[in-house]
């Protein structure tokens, strides 16, 4: 069944991909999930959050809420490590929370691949990157600190999964010492991980969200080769829905014509959409925001699922939007950006 899902082309589907079926195991954390999904923060909440006139203002409005600061506390650090803090909390929840522990660590896998990029191109290009290191990974910050210090302490090694991605990307860097090389070399052996993961764990929900946010990073990859007007081909991820032969047709017709390319996909109102903004204001936001949004709906579509390990994941990585979301928007304000350009990235 795996292997036939694996091969499903995009037409199988009108707007998403199967989620599967319900897992009575999942019954009680099924239904904590969805009592904490009433108490998300809505479109007119993010909106009012938005539209304030100052970073001090935006703060304020947020104090009915898990985001609100302590007494007293108005000031940006003070607030990025309050949404710090929420993200550790969401994912500690979503650890206590998950029967299945082969999916929290696949989902901490995220923060692996992300401090192994940092790593990577501090020592590659010989340029401090920082050592901010993830410490929510299944692999320690203190084990990449021995690893990729000036001295590396041989008897330290890297998981077999991450130790791959490394020999790779190191390989891809030193062909042309093109930094950009280094994160689609991860990005590409990511993205593949994944889908074995999701067809190990035998789910059919995973396998179509790994599937579809391997769309989505190749139509931003797309896009972005066209604006730079970049020559570069051999940058798009296999396993999407979408062909490779589509996204690179794409390349070579103007924006115009990028919509209709993708009509008998899922995808056309994200590719028509980003199109439109790019080609008018010389901007990636809309795109972003279309993105963003198809991500969502499929998130969304589990509430179909009564118990199952599904509706834990599409929390998650809801909540994980959400907390995103506020701190796009302070930072916006803190930042005094035109409050158009807010709303237009909500959407």
């Amino acid at each position: 069944m795996m292997a036939e899902v694996t091969k499903q082309p995009v037409l199988d589907f009108y707007t998403y991909p199967l989620i599967g079926g319900d897992d009575w195991r999942y019954t009680f954390q099924t239904a904590r999930v969805r009592a904490l999904e009433m108490r998300m923060l809505n479109r007119a909440m993010l909106l009012d959050l938005a539209n304030a006139q100052s970073f001090a203002q935006a703060a304020d409005s947020l104090s009915s809420t898990e985001y609100a600061l302590p007494a007293g506390g108005k000031s940006p650090d003070e607030m990025e490590t309050l949404l710090l803090a929420r993200r550790k909390e969401l994912r500690e929840f979503f650890e206590d929370l998950m029967l299945d522990k082969p999916f929290v660590h696949l989902f901490k896998t995220r923060d692996d691949f992300a401090n192994l990029r940092l790593a990577l191109r501090r020592v590659l290009t010989e340029k401090p990157a920082g050592t901010d290191y993830s410490e929510q990974g299944n692999v320690s910050p203190g084990t990449f600190e021995k690893i990729f210090s000036e001295e590396p302490d041989d008897s330290v090694q890297l998981p077999g999964y991450m130790q791959q991605a490394a020999d790779e990307a190191t390989l891809a860097y030193y062909q042309q010492k093109d930094i950009r090389r280094i994160d689609f070399a991860i990005d590409r052996y990511q993205a593949q991980y994944n889908l074995k993961a999701a067809q190990k764990l035998h789910s059919i929900f995973l396998l179509g969200l790994f599937r579809i946010q391997i769309d989505l990073i190749n139509i931003r990859t797309m896009f972005r080769l066209k604006f730079t007007e970049s020559e570069q081909r051999n940058v798009f991820l296999n396993g999407g829905f979408i062909a490779t032969e589509r996204l690179l047709q794409a390349l070579d017709l103007g924006y115009e014509s990028l919509a209709p390319l993708f009509f008998v996909t899922p995808y056309y109102r994200v590719v028509e959409a980003g199109a439109a903004y790019l080609n008018t204001g010389s901007s990636f936001l809309k795109l972003e925001q279309q993105c963003e949004e198809f991500l969502t709906g499929y998130l969304k579509s589990t509430v179909q699922i009564t118990a199952g390990p599904q509706p834990l994941v599409a929390f998650l990585l809801m909540k994980e939007n959400e907390i995103r979301a506020v701190r796009l928007i302070l930072t916006a304000k803190k930042n005094s950006l035109d409050t158009k350009l807010i709303l237009d990235r909500l959407g």
